[in-house]
């Protein structure tokens, strides 16, 4: 049980990470909010993202950000999941 744990902290690193690497790509405030409203973030909130002082670590870690850049995006784009792996692994032997 302690080990499922572990990789369920990797995973939630892993997404925290990559969501905070795409904020960085964007650069620009106008390309933050024009990439956010695309993956289905109202624009009000892209605003209030883009706009942030915030770093890059601490936006990528807010509610909208995990909307738009969560878990079924990952899922579609190949991401493979720890836990997933590991409760197959687990059930074959």
């Amino acid at each position: 049980a302690q080990t499922r744990s572990v990789f369920e902290d990797l995973d939630k690193w892993i997404r925290h990470r990559l969501r905070m690497c795409f904020l960085k790509q964007w650069k620009k405030p106008k390309t933050k909010r024009r990439n956010l409203v695309v993956l289905g973030i109202p624009e009000e909130w892209a605003v209030l993202i883009s706009g942030s002082r915030k770093g890059y670590w601490r936006l990528s870690n807010t509610p909208q950000m995990n909307k738009a850049l969560g878990l079924a995006y990952w899922r579609d784009r190949g991401l493979v999941s720890l836990v997933e792996r590991y409760d197959v692994i687990r059930s074959t032997t």
